[in-house]
């Protein structure tokens, strides 16, 4: 007799399901039967390098920060994209060069759309 076709993906679904919360279920199990729990000022306060936390939490973080890594991480990553053409560059047809020439554009009006705003500035 032969099965249907799907029976070993329907299976493998079921495993692929039944793993994981098996093992999320012993673990929770296993924390609640031999967890101590025994909480105080001191088990609940922030722990960071060893020393005793001082002051609010909270603080104001700018993000001209975060604007400065996605910039890096934009042009850093876009670099990467012409290593294959400057490798292969004598073999590529014209539109290939076009391409490449309309990315480069691309980039650089990004680039001058950030300067113009002021985004590049440090404050």
């Amino acid at each position: 007799m032969a099965s249907h076709p799907y029976a070993f993906l329907a299976l493998f679904l079921g495993v692929a399901l039944a793993f994981p919360l098996i093992l999320l279920g012993l673990a929770r199990l296993w924390v609640m039967s031999f967890q101590a729990a025994k909480p105080s000022k001191l088990k609940n306060s922030t722990y960071e390098c060893g020393l005793e936390a001082t002051g609010d939490s909270w603080i104001q973080f700018k993000a001209h920060y975060y604007l400065y890594a996605i910039f890096f991480l934009i042009f850093d990553v876009e670099v990467l994209f012409l290593l294959p053409f400057a490798v292969a560059f004598t073999g590529l047809p014209t539109g290939a060069l076009v391409a490449m020439l309309v990315f480069i554009l691309l980039l650089v009006e990004g680039l001058v759309w950030a300067w113009h705003r002021g985004h590049l500035e440090w404050k």
